[in-house]
């Protein structure tokens, strides 16, 4: 879809300087008044238009209180409209309100409030539409509600967001939000402040968009390009700007839901090394196929207690000198990952209740109030010891990040809940995650430096310069998997670049053979390549057939070594997010705006500028064609063949490959693909001797 240049009105007050001097255009329509404002840049290609004056059910600006909806309407009474500043006010009775819209440098911001204003419980306005216009952002799912829909049979929903609702509150498990989305017709609007809201695009009105959000008042900022790299880049500083991670963050990483300390490895070899079987396993197995990693992690139980995370006390039965075992990690070059939460549990609950460090929790699958005590993150205090006590003692005992869990399942959101810093529990609600994950950057920091990782599932406005992020509790059907391609596009464009899925999906037994395999090709092209839990198996030991399965280890060791060659370039893809708020992964309307085609483009992307990647998804897919976009030649990374953009290709998708192509004059390398694939075949038929591969790892003098 291109952008249009039929006139398109945005329902609400937005202005733009004109050759009049003023920043708006208002005007008055209808019996009752009704304002349109509308704000004319040169960069848009039509005016940006808040009210339009005709006698819809619902006004384009109004509030809320306990007595009803208020409209803006009626003829000012006051007006202030310069070339930087524009203000209307209206007298309300016995309120005041004003709207206030002001040119910043790059960008306009738009403010509504009231005197008095306490007793206002939201803002809304709407924003009027263009027939085709395309809209994406606010959050890595595919469609709001409960987070399956995102992965339904059948789902059509894409990356455009029109005809959708979506409320601007935090939801398990798929969580990364930011109230932020991008127009096709030139702008991005990014609402500041932490209360929840409520978008419909189109929805149940197609010629408007409607938002509102809870609060006495309501700020957003307004961007404005033919560009929208260049609305992007500006959001992602604003918010962050992000942080860039170690180089070996992304290296492979390798993980499993839950380690069981068995007394024989998947082949029957018994067990005689000092460590975690399943963890002595991974390692021993991929070093002996040659796949790399960089990055091991345990995830929860790992503590004792029922819960496995009672008083951040490693369990010696399932993991027995749990120290000395990150040291061997660290001497094969692995770094090493904890799972996390926001809560305390065993002695430490009740220390924290004691001194009113906790705060209400939901209940959650076995974790409440009674085993459990959700820590307040607004309080100091609170986030000292907890440091101190837990996150610091094991950083000290070789932790080299963490993966923060649970940060929006047990919070409530009650208003009448009042917490350390006066704010109510509804209003730092979306904002939860951020403390959390500042919380625990802060001591990361402290022992570190910067050589840490944290990859919470649940974040918000200000998360990305704190950690990277992976994408929650993903389902394993082909459509969790096409839902993945989307969530890692939608989280570049609302500020969150550096990102990565459980590769094979999280929920556990429906794990697919095809989809891991070609989870795994779109893995490499994510910033984190995280492998796991894949049922807590591995393709060495599946639980369907073949269960050694030579073709996965095989296309695991092509992938692996494919995303640890390209190390050097991701981290200074994630340098330049830093600098210049440009994500790693960038959908092809970023780079492409104007060509036919590309908004709804979500299966092809660049990885950097360099790298189109089209991500397969479906079974049973022997080819696809895939549109080249014109501008630039392109270098088939399979077989070296050259191609002018501008032109569809078709390509041939056996289960080890992905269409990849390269911009042509591109200084990366990839080297021969399909002699690595046969190379890893050889590798993966070579089934390694456990007993032999132990020996020679713990007790060398032998």
């Amino acid at each position: 879809m291109k952008r249009t240049t039929s006139l398109f009105l945005f329902t609400l007050l937005f202005l733009i300087p004109c050759q009049s001097q003023e920043l708006l255009d208002i005007s008055w329509h209808g019996k009752e008044h009704r304002p349109s404002l509308m704000l004319i840049d040169g960069s848009l290609d039509a005016p940006l238009q808040f009210a339009d004056g005709t006698a819809k059910s619902d006004g384009a600006i109004w509030f809320e209180t306990a007595m009803g909806r208020v409209e803006l309407k009626g003829e000012p009474w006051y007006i202030q409209n310069g070339e930087e500043e524009a203000r209307v006010g209206w007298l309300l009775g016995s309120r005041k309100v004003l709207l206030r819209f002001t040119k910043e440098q790059g960008y306009y911001t738009f403010c509504l409030e009231a005197i008095p204003g306490d007793d206002i419980l939201k803002w809304g306005f709407a924003l009027n539409a263009q027939q085709d216009e395309f809209f994406t952002g606010l959050f890595e799912r595919v469609v709001d509600g409960n987070q399956e829909e995102s992965w339904k049979e059948g789902i059509s929903e894409a990356m455009n967001l029109r005809g959708q609702e979506v409320d601007m509150l935090i939801k398990p498990t798929v969580s990364l939000y930011c109230p932020f989305y991008l127009s096709s017709a030139g702008y991005g609007l990014f609402m500041e402040g932490t209360w929840p809201g409520h978008y419909d695009f189109c929805k149940t009105d197609p010629e408007r968009v409607k938002i509102e959000f809870e609060g006495s008042a309501l700020k957003s900022r307004l961007y404005i390009s033919r560009d929208p790299a260049d609305i992007v880049r500006a959001h992602s500083l604003h918010v962050g700007p992000t942080i860039v991670p170690p180089r070996w963050a992304f290296l492979p990483w390798r993980w499993r839901d839950e380690h069981v300390n068995r007394t024989e490895y998947y082949d029957q070899t018994p067990v005689t090394a000092p460590y975690n079987s399943e963890v002595v396993e991974d390692v021993l197995m991929m070093e002996a196929f040659g796949i790399p990693c960089g990055v091991y992690w345990i995830d929860r139980p790992w503590a004792i207690g029922e819960n496995g995370y009672n008083d951040f006390e490693w369990d010696p039965e399932r993991f027995p000198e749990a120290e000395a075992m990150i040291n061997w990690l660290h001497h094969r070059d692995m770094k090493f990952m904890l799972w996390i939460a926001p809560w305390v549990s065993g002695d430490m609950r009740i220390e924290a209740r004691n001194k009113g460090y906790d705060q209400p929790m939901k209940y959650h699958i076995g974790v409440d109030s009674a085993n459990a005590a959700l820590l307040d993150f607004t309080n100091p205090e609170a986030c000292r010891w907890w440091q101190e006590k837990g996150i610091e003692k094991v950083l000290r005992q070789g932790v080299d990040g963490f993966k923060l869990d649970r940060a929006e399942e047990t919070i409530l959101e009650s208003r009448e809940i009042i917490l350390h810093d006066g704010r109510t529990a509804r209003e730092v609600r979306n904002e939860f995650p951020v403390l959390y994950v500042k919380t625990v950057n802060e001591s990361c920091q402290k022992i570190l430096g910067d050589d840490f990782i944290l990859i919470p599932r649940a974040g918000y406005t200000g998360s990305s310069k704190y950690s990277g992020f992976w994408g929650g509790d993903i389902g394993s059907p082909p459509e969790g998997l096409r839902a993945a391609i989307i969530a890692l596009q939608r989280s570049s464009i609302i500020g969150f670049p550096i990102w990565g899925s459980d590769i094979g999906g999280y929920w556990q037994g429906d794990l697919d053979r095809e989809v891991f395999a070609r989870w795994l090709a779109f893995g490499c092209f994510n910033p984190i390549m995280e492998v796991g839990p894949t049922e807590n198996r591995a393709p060495w030991n599946m639980d369907s057939k073949p269960h050694y399965d030579t073709e996965l280890i095989a296309i695991w060791r092509l992938y692996a070594r494919l995303h640890a060659r390209l190390a050097d370039y991701t981290h200074a893809l994630a340098q330049e997010a830093h600098e210049t708020g440009m994500p790693l992964v960038r959908p092809l309307f970023l780079m492409y705006p104007e060509q036919e085609g590309v908004w709804e483009t979500w299966e092809s992307f660049l990885y950097g500028q360099d790298i189109l990647v089209y991500a397969l998804w479906e079974k049973g897919v022997e080819e696809v064609d895939v549109a080249l976009p014109a501008g630039n030649r392109w270098v088939d990374a399979w077989d070296g063949n050259v191609y002018e953009g501008g032109q569809t290709v078709t390509v041939e998708t056996p289960l080890h490959k992905i269409p990849l192509f390269m911009r042509e004059g591109s200084d990366v390398e990839l080297g021969d693909l399909e002699s690595l694939y046969r190379e890893s075949l050889q590798k993966a038929k070579e089934k390694p001797d456990l007993e032999n591969l132990e020996r020679f790892s713990f007790f060398p003098s032998e």
